[in-house]
Order: C-alpha cells, then structure tokens, then sequence
C-alpha cells in the first residue's frame, strides 16, 4: 500500500458483463476490504445462481485488498465447486499475485472441479451395487 494511503479509502466499483453467458466477468476496482466486500459477495453469489461453466473475476482496478476481500474470493471458489463453475481471476495486481501466492489460494484455484457421478454412473463401478 502507498506511503500514507489508508484502507478502505477508495469505495469498490464493480461492474459486470454478461455478454458471454458462459463466462461472466465481474470487474472490481478500488478497496476490496471488511467494509466495501459485501457488494461483491452477493454479485459473485447472483452469478453462481446462473451456473456458468466459467465465472471470471478481474481486478485490473483493485488498489487494496484485506482477509476480509480475500475470503470473498476462496468464497467463489467454494461455491463454485458446488455448483460446477471454475472461478479463474483476470489482471490481478502484482500485490494481489502475492497474496494468493502466500495464502495458499492460488493453488486452491487451480484444482479441478470435483467430477460428478450420478447414481447411474456409480452402479457401472465394479464391485458396487445400484442400492448402495
């Protein structure tokens, strides 16, 4: 963060495109922090309720993020493996790059969607039952 510059000073902007169904973009600028996060929690779950096969989040104007921000992000990422859509993040910050780096969460967002198996499926398996 800059010499002098406070947290949370500069509001969130968000704006989303749904020009690709398959893969929306949420663009989100300015402080990603406890206080500003709540507006883009809800646009990343208003998303996830369409089921996109991809959700893409861009950070090309993100100045700060805090844990608080950071959880939003694990947050789409956990929800998506719910629902069967990939959460992948577009021009982020070198600062950002860093923090997902440390936290862990880089490597959280490159593992697979889980694959599902319908009951169907699960009674081909060998050695397993229709009514197990």
């Amino acid at each position: 963060m800059p010499h002098g510059r406070k947290p949370e000073a500069t509001p969130l902007s968000l704006a989303v495109d749904h020009s690709d169904p398959a893969a929306p973009v949420i663009s989100v600028g300015g402080d990603l922090a406890f206080t500003t996060s709540g507006p883009l929690r809800a646009e990343v779950d208003r998303a996830l309720a369409e089921r996109p096969p991809v959700l893409v989040l861009d950070f090309a104007d993100l100045l700060f993020i805090d844990s608080t921000g950071l959880s939003v992000i694990v947050h789409a990422w956990r929800e998506g493996q719910q629902v069967g859509t990939a959460i992948r993040l577009r021009s982020t910050p070198r600062f950002l790059d860093t923090i997902l780096d440390m936290t862990g969460v880089t490597g959280l967002l490159a593992r697979p969607l889980p694959t599902v198996r319908t009951e169907a499926a699960a009674a081909d398996l060998p050695g397993r039952t229709a009514s197990a």
